[in-house]
């Protein structure tokens, strides 16, 4: 792998594993910038950067915004420079619809533009039974841009829920248990069983589950509309599917938005810095501290008293 590149093989990789990450591409890099314009990286939702965007220092702001990115699921144009930010500009940030230019301290000259493309996986829904509702599922299902199939065939039932939002049992009866058990033991977001209530409590009575776990079980699946025929019971199935995804707040005009990654104040530099497991970090004076780069770390741990109140 090119230090400066992230193959397409690999974006194509993370795509198909369903894995989210944002695609980070220098478009624009005035020297001394270390970066050039075409040069790209991936951020992880853990933190990770694969690629070359800039330095260390850059590369810390750059993670910050992305996992911001990803939460939101907006792209973003990036202005990292070591000037103070534009007259006008609040604090030491400028924000435009779809722009934020930050200054970093850090830089030692130069200025980058990179653009923040989140790409956040489509949710998977997975239909059980060869049922009129079941087919109705796969027919709506990519309308809303979901991607619905069936269970895989082969594998552990922790290998084929990997990364499924849904699992929606729409069998009448033929092999729930199992299925219904699996989902929820895997922690699949939404679980749903197609069946009278009657019959529904029934089946969910009788699961190999915790009370709370048996609680998960959404059955009969779907919002109540007043769904008679497979094709609005698939409606009302994937409205329910449709506010879980969105956090479950059904009948919220203004709902609250994704929370924003954690994030911390280096404390000797000032800059906001992703609070995840690849940036620095130190735990002197007894409280841990997030840094942008080692350099911040090291001058932090020779004197943390002179540090002990973060700008």
């Amino acid at each position: 792998m090119s230090q400066a590149t992230v193959p397409d093989a690999r974006i194509a990789e993370l795509t198909a594993r369903h894995v989210p990450f944002v695609r980070a591409t220098v478009v624009r890099a005035r020297r001394p910038a270390s970066a050039r314009p075409g040069d790209t990286a991936v951020v992880l939702e853990d933190g990770r950067i694969e690629g070359f965007v800039g330095g260390v220092c850059a590369e810390a702001t750059v993670r910050a915004q992305a996992l911001r990115t990803l939460a939101s699921g907006e792209a973003l144009l990036l202005r990292i420079s070591p000037e103070a930010a534009e007259e006008g500009a609040a604090g030491e940030t400028e924000a435009v619809e779809g722009a934020l230019s930050l200054r970093n301290p850090c830089l030692s000259g130069g200025e980058l533009e990179i653009f923040l493309e989140p790409r956040r996986p489509v949710p998977r829904v997975l239909v059980l039974g060869e049922t009129p509702i079941a087919r109705a599922l796969a027919g709506l299902g990519p309308a809303l841009g979901y991607e619905v199939a069936g269970p895989p065939a082969g594998g552990s039932a922790e290998e084929s829920l990997s990364g499924v939002h849904a699992v929606v049992v729409a069998s009448h009866g033929r092999d729930e248990e199992a299925a219904l058990t699996a989902a929820v033991r895997a922690g699949v977001p939404y679980v749903g069983l197609v069946a009278s209530p009657r019959r529904g409590a029934a089946v969910v009575a009788g699961l190999d589950l915790t009370a709370e776990q048996r609680d998960a079980v959404r059955t009969p699946a779907g919002l109540w509309i007043g769904a008679r025929t497979p094709g609005e019971i698939a409606l009302s199935i994937l409205a329910e599917v449709v506010a879980s995804v969105r956090g479950d707040r059904i009948g919220v005009d203004d709902p609250a938005p994704e929370p924003a990654p954690r994030t911390a104040l280096d404390p000797v530099c000032g800059m906001t810095v992703a609070a995840v497991a690849d940036t620095p970090h130190s735990d002197a004076g007894g409280t841990r501290r997030w840094f942008c780069c080692e350099g911040c770390r090291t001058a932090f741990e020779a004197d943390p008293g002179r540090y002990a109140e973060v700008r």
